[in-house]
C-alpha cells in the first residue's frame, strides 16, 4: 500500500508539476500577446494619425461596391457625409460635375475588371477644388477580389500653377517663334554653339557673310565668319568665355564679300550649355568716328590759326577748347585752362584781368550770359572795354547744349573806318587844292567825281558837272574850246579804252587860247578810270629853252673834245722832242754830265714819261667818251696778261712795302678783247689799290671765271671812301683818290671804266669807310676761237 501510494504520488507530482509549468507559460504567452497587441495598436493609431495629416486622401473600393474612407474627404467634396457605395459617389449627389462622374466610374470599372491603375483629375461641385484622383487594384489583404483602393489628392494650386505654366509655355512659345523669326531676318550675322563649342545654328546673315549656300552647309563645314579671334581660333575664344560665363565684347576683322571690314562681336554665354553671339560691322563707323575725329582735330587746328578768339563749352558748361588768340586776348594763363573750368568761372578770369565790360551787377550780368546755353538763335554783343578795346562777341548755341564763342576785336576796324572818314575828308581837300585838274568817270562813261581845278580848266559851273555828264557828251560841248576840235574824239576814245581794256592812256591837248595840258587816263581797281589834265604851258616854254640850250652844249663839248683831241696829238710833237734830247744827253752826245746834271736829266725823262702817259690817257678818255676808242680783237690769256703787268707794279710794291698777293685760278681762262687796253684798265685798278693803301699794307688780285664770263677783283685794306667819294671816283677830273690819288686828274678809275665797257664789260666799286675797297672787272668771253686738241692750259700763281 505504501509502495502504491508513493508511485501515485510521484505521478501526481510529475502531473503537478507539468500542469505549473503549462500555466507558466500560457501566462508568459498571454503578457507577450498583450504586449504585441499593445504595440500593434499604437502603431495603428499612429498610422491613423498619418492617414489623417497626409495630402491624399485613401478610399477603398470594395467588390459589392462599398466605400470606406476618412470623413475628411466629405469635405473635400463639399458634402455632410463620405458616400457609402460608388453608386452614391458617382450620382448626382456625388458632389462632381456629371462629365467627371461618368469618367471616374469608367475608371473604377476598368481597375475593377482590369486591374489596370489610372489618374484623374476632377472638380468639386459647389467650389474650385481640384482633386486629382489616382486608382489601382487594392491588394488581397485590403478587399477581396475586385476591390479598388484611390488615392485622392488636393491638387487645386497645382492645377492653377500648371496653367500658368502652359499658358507661359505659350508665351514664351510664341516668343520664341517671333524671336527666332527676328534672328532669321536680322541683317547682322548670329550664331549658337553647343556645349561642344560647335556650331548649331545660324541665321541667313551669316549664311550670306560667309557666302555659303545654306545653313546646313555652314553647320556641317564647321565654316567660321572670324578667322581668329585676339589671335587664336574662334572655338578656343568662346571656350575662354564659356568658361568666365561673362559676356565678351571684341573688335574684331572679318572678310565679308571680299572686303575686310571691322565687326563688333558680342557672344553671350547661355547657362554653361552653349554661347550664342553675333557681330555689328563697325567699318562705317569706325571709319565714320575716324573721320570725325579728324575733322574735329582740323576744326581745331583752323581754329586755334585764327586771329579771332574762340572758346568752346561742352554741356555741362565746361570750357573744352580755346585758341591761343583767346589767351592772348584776355590775358589768361594756360595753367588756368587746363582744369576747364566752369562758365562763370571763365567769366570771373576775364573780369580779373580787365577784359569785359564793367558793369554795376556783375552776378545779375553774368547770370543773363549764362542764358546763351539756352538760347534757340545766336546772340551778337559789342563789349567796349576799358582801354578802348571794341569786341564783337558772336554767342553759338550747340545741338549737345554746349556753347561756342568768337570774339573779334575790332578796334582797328573802327579806327580804320574812321581814319578812313578822316581820309575822305582829306582827300576831298586835297583834290580842290591839287593843281592839277582831277575827274574820275565811272565804267558806264559818267563823270563820277571832279576837283575845283577841272571845273575850272573847262570853265563849266558846277551845275553842268553835277548833272553827271557821259564822257561823250562832255568831250562834244568842249570841242570848240580846243585849238583843234578834233581832239575831242581823241580824248573821248582814249578814256572809252581805259575803262574797257583797263589800259592806261597819255596825251596832250591845247586849248584855243594857247594853253597846253598833259592828260592820262588811269584804270583804277574798282573799274572806274581817272582822268588827270596837268597845265604844262610854261614846261613846254622850259622845255624849249632847256632844247635850245642842250644843243649849245653838244655843240660845245663837241668842240672841246675836239680840241683835246688835238691838244693831246699838238702836245706830242714837243714833248717827243724833249724826250730825245734829254735821252741824248743822258747817253752823252752833248759831252760827259755831271752827277747833278745827270739827275736833272732823269727828272727831265720821268717827267716827260709821266706828262706822256698823262696825255694818252686824256686822249683815251676823250675818245671812249666820244665812242671812237680804237680796239683790237684777239683773245687774251688773263693770266699772262697778270704776269706781265705785275712787273710794272714792283717798284711802286716794294716802295711801300705792300703785301701783293696775285691768286688767278685756272678758270679765268681768255677772252676776246685788246689786250694793251685791258692791261691798262688793270694798272689803273691797282694803282689805286697802291696809292690808296697805307706802308706795309696788302692787296689782292683775284681771277676766276664761269663759261661766258672771267673776272678779275682787285681789293686792298686801305681807307676805303664815304659815299660821297664813292659818287664821284668814276666822274672824270673829278678828285677821287685818297691821299696821293687826289692830287691826279682824276682819269684813272673813269678811264678804267671805260675801257672795260668798251669790251663789253662791267666795272663796280664796292667800299666802306676802315673796311677797304674792292674793284671788281667783269668781261664776257666774246668769240673765242676753239683751242688746238694739243694745247695746254696755262694757270697762274704768286
Amino acid at each position: 500500500m505504501i509502495q502504491v501510494s508513493v508511485m501515485v504520488m510521484v505521478i501526481a507530482g510529475a502531473i503537478l508539476a507539468c500542469w505549473l509549468g503549462a500555466g507558466i507559460w500560457a501566462l508568459a504567452t498571454g503578457l507577450k500577446l498583450r504586449r504585441q497587441s499593445l504595440f500593434q495598436r499604437e502603431q495603428a493609431d499612429r498610422l491613423a494619425g498619418l492617414l489623417q495629416s497626409a495630402p491624399a486622401i485613401p478610399m477603398l473600393i470594395r467588390a459589392d461596391g462599398h466605400i470606406e474612407a476618412p470623413g475628411r474627404l466629405a469635405n473635400w467634396l463639399g458634402l455632410d457625409k463620405v458616400p457609402g457605395f460608388v453608386s452614391e459617389l458617382t450620382g448626382e449627389g456625388g458632389g462632381l460635375p456629371e462629365a467627371d462622374r461618368d469618367a471616374l466610374a469608367e475608371d473604377i470599372v476598368a481597375a475593377q475588371r482590369g486591374g489596370k491603375g489610372f489618374a484623374r483629375a476632377v472638380s468639386a461641385q459647389g467650389s474650385s477644388r481640384t482633386l486629382l484622383i489616382r486608382g489601382a487594384p487594392a491588394g488581397p489583404d485590403l478587399a477581396n477580389m475586385g476591390g479598388v483602393i484611390l488615392w485622392v489628392f488636393d491638387a487645386t494650386e497645382s492645377q492653377q500653377r500648371i496653367a500658368e505654366l502652359e499658358s507661359e509655355g505659350r508665351l514664351l512659345r510664341d516668343a520664341l517663334e517671333a524671336l527666332s523669326g527676328l534672328i532669321e531676318a536680322a541683317p547682322l550675322p548670329m550664331w549658337y554653339r553647343d556645349r561642344d563649342l560647335r556650331l548649331s545654328l545660324v541665321n541667313s546673315a551669316y549664311v550670306q557673310a560667309v557666302e555659303a549656300e545654306s545653313a546646313a552647309q555652314v553647320i556641317e563645314q564647321g565654316i567660321e565668319l572670324f578667322e581668329a579671334i585676339d589671335g587664336q581660333p574662334p572655338r578656343h575664344a568662346a571656350r575662354f568665355t564659356l568658361d568666365r560665363g561673362e559676356i565678351m565684347i571684341r573688335i574684331v576683322p572679318a572678310t565679308l564679300h571680299g572686303e575686310r571690314r571691322m565687326m563688333r562681336m558680342v557672344e553671350v554665354p547661355i547657362g554653361g550649355h552653349g554661347i550664342a553671339g553675333y557681330a555689328i560691322d563697325r567699318q562705317d563707323f569706325e571709319s565714320a568716328r575716324a573721320e570725325q575725329a579728324r575733322l574735329v582735330a582740323t576744326q581745331r587746328d583752323m581754329l586755334d590759326k585764327l586771329s579771332a578768339a574762340v572758346a568752346q563749352f561742352g554741356p555741362d558748361r565746361s570750357l573744352s577748347f580755346w585758341n591761343q588768340a583767346f589767351i592772348s586776348l584776355f590775358a589768361l594763363q594756360p595753367e588756368h585752362l587746363m582744369d576747364h573750368p566752369e562758365f562763370e568761372r571763365v567769366l570771373d578770369r576775364m573780369r580779373e584781368g580787365g577784359r569785359i565790360p564793367e558793369h554795376r551787377d556783375f552776378p545779375a550780368w553774368r547770370s543773363e550770359r549764362r542764358g546763351w546755353f539756352i538760347a534757340t538763335e545766336p546772340k551778337e554783343e559789342n563789349w567796349l572795354l576799358a582801354d578802348g578795346t571794341h569786341l564783337r562777341v558772336f554767342a553759338q548755341p550747340m545741338p549737345d547744349g554746349g556753347l561756342l564763342l568768337i570774339f573779334e576785336d575790332r578796334t582797328e576796324q573802327i579806327q580804320l573806318s574812321s581814319a578812313r572818314d578822316t581820309l575822305l575828308r582829306v582827300r576831298t581837300a586835297t583834290f580842290d587844292s591839287l593843281f592839277e585838274g582831277i575827274g574820275v568817270f565811272a565804267a558806264d562813261g559818267k563823270l563820277h567825281l571832279w576837283n575845283q581845278r577841272f571845273r575850272t580848266i573847262w570853265n563849266v559851273d558846277e551845275a553842268v558837272l553835277a548833272a553827271h555828264p557821259r564822257i561823250d557828251d562832255f568831250m562834244n560841248s568842249m570841242a570848240d574850246r580846243l585849238a583843234r576840235p578834233p581832239q575831242a574824239g581823241l580824248v573821248r576814245e582814249l578814256m572809252r579804252s581805259c575803262t574797257v581794256d583797263r589800259k592806261q592812256r597819255n596825251g596832250r591837248v591845247v586849248f584855243a587860247d594857247g594853253r597846253t595840258f598833259d592828260f592820262a587816263a588811269i584804270p583804277l581797281p574798282d573799274g572806274n578810270a581817272l582822268f588827270t589834265m596837268l597845265d604844262v604851258t610854261d614846261s613846254r616854254r622850259i622845255e624849249e629853252v632847256l632844247r635850245e640850250q642842250n644843243e649849245a652844249l653838244a655843240e660845245a663839248d663837241k668842240v672841246k673834245t675836239a680840241f683835246l683831241t688835238n691838244m693831246s696829238y699838238d702836245l706830242r710833237t714837243p714833248l717827243t722832242s724833249i724826250g730825245g734830247f734829254a735821252e741824248m744827253l743822258k747817253a752823252g752826245y752833248a759831252g760827259e754830265l755831271p752827277s747833278t746834271a745827270q739827275d736833272y736829266v732823269s727828272a727831265i725823262l720821268d717827267s716827260a714819261t709821266r706828262l706822256s702817259g698823262m696825255i694818252d690817257t686824256v686822249l683815251e678818255a676823250t675818245q671812249g667818251e666820244a665812242g671812237t676808242l680804237p680796239l683790237e680783237r684777239a683773245p687774251v690769256d688773263l693770266a699772262e696778261m697778270v704776269h706781265a703787268c705785275r712787273d710794272r707794279w714792283r717798284e711802286a710794291v716794294e716802295e711801300k712795302q705792300i703785301e701783293l698777293v696775285v691768286d688767278v685760278k685756272p678758270s679765268t681762262g681768255r677772252v676776246m678783247g685788246d689786250a694793251k687796253r685791258l692791261s691798262k684798265a688793270l694798272d689803273r685798278l691797282v694803282d689805286n689799290a697802291i696809292r690808296a693803301v697805307p706802308e706795309g699794307g696788302r692787296i689782292l688780285l683775284h681771277g676766276d671765271g664761269q663759261v661766258k664770263s672771267a673776272r678779275l677783283i682787285v681789293s686792298d685794306n686801305g681807307p676805303g671812301m664815304d659815299a660821297r667819294t664813292q659818287a664821284r671816283a668814276f666822274t672824270p677830273f673829278s678828285t677821287n683818290g685818297h691821299g696821293a690819288r687826289g692830287a691826279s686828274l682824276g682819269l684813272g678809275l673813269p678811264l678804267a671804266r671805260q675801257l672795260v665797257e668798251a669790251h663789253g664789260g662791267k666795272l663796280t666799286l664796292v667800299s666802306e669807310p676802315g673796311e677797304g675797297t674792292m674793284l671788281t672787272m667783269e668781261l664776257p668771253r666774246g668769240d673765242l676761237p676753239r683751242m688746238p686738241l694739243s694745247g695746254t692750259v696755262r694757270g697762274a700763281g704768286q
